[in-house]
């Protein structure tokens, strides 16, 4: 399962080698000057735009891609039903952050904690 860490000044997503198979990329790496909104959702699909390209999806299993769409350009390691943190982003290479976590509601505290000093 993808997890989020931080490391210096940044957000790093690191991805198990299968995910990176899966999502067609490497871990991502995102400034946390960039990060504007937090928040953990019970409903991660529903978070999900775009289409995805390129990566692994099977609706309600797994979105394990980068997508795409007219002025969207997210990431997403979105597992079942599990709830997930939402990590928006203002000048970074992507857009919005979906990741699936059973400790959603901690990483999301961990990263608002580190954004508010």
């Amino acid at each position: 399962m993808a997890d989020l860490r931080l490391e210096d000044a940044d957000l790093l997503v690191r991805l198990n080698p299968i995910e990176k198979l899966g999502a067609m990329r490497g871990d991502l790496r995102v400034p946390l000057s960039a990060v504007i909104a937090v928040r953990v959702s019970e409903r991660p699909w529903s978070e999900l735009r775009g289409l995805r390209s390129p990566g692994t999806g099977f609706p309600g299993l797994i979105s394990l891609c980068t997508r795409r769409g007219d002025g969207i350009h997210d990431f997403a390691a979105v597992y079942g039903l599990q709830r997930a943190v939402v990590i928006d982003t203002y000048g970074a290479d992507f857009d919005r952050l979906v990741i699936s976590r059973r400790d959603a509601e901690e990483k999301a505290r961990m990263i608002k904690q580190h954004l508010l000093g």
